[in-house]
């Protein structure tokens, strides 16, 4: 399995307006992502301005699969424009974990 942490920051007034437009890709993932396994957007507890993505993909295929759907390419041509610098992206490969 492959897990993806993306970090995005929005610049100093566009907190709201940038949550509103990550949120959207939920229910788009939900529907149409069967091999996204995980898709969860976070706000830093002392960072309100902070979100994080916590993404879990069946393989690379499922992954490549969501970086090249119209609904991902509309997102960053939003939000872009409201982030404070460029989003950090780490890929992960998955050894273990406790799933309840």
């Amino acid at each position: 399995m492959l897990v993806v942490v993306a970090k995005l920051k929005a610049k100093a007034g566009n907190e709201e307006e940038l949550e509103k437009a990550l949120l959207t890709m939920i229910p788009e993932v939900q529907a149409k992502e069967e091999r996204t396994l995980i898709y969860t957007l976070h706000r830093a507890v002392n960072d309100p301005g902070t979100f994080l993505f916590y993404e879990k993909y069946q393989d690379q295929e499922a992954f490549s699969h969501h970086s090249t759907t119209p609904y991902f390419k509309m997102l960053f041509a939003t939000v872009g424009p409201l982030m404070d610098g460029k989003p950090s992206i780490e890929m992960y490969h998955e050894l273990a974990g406790v799933t309840r």
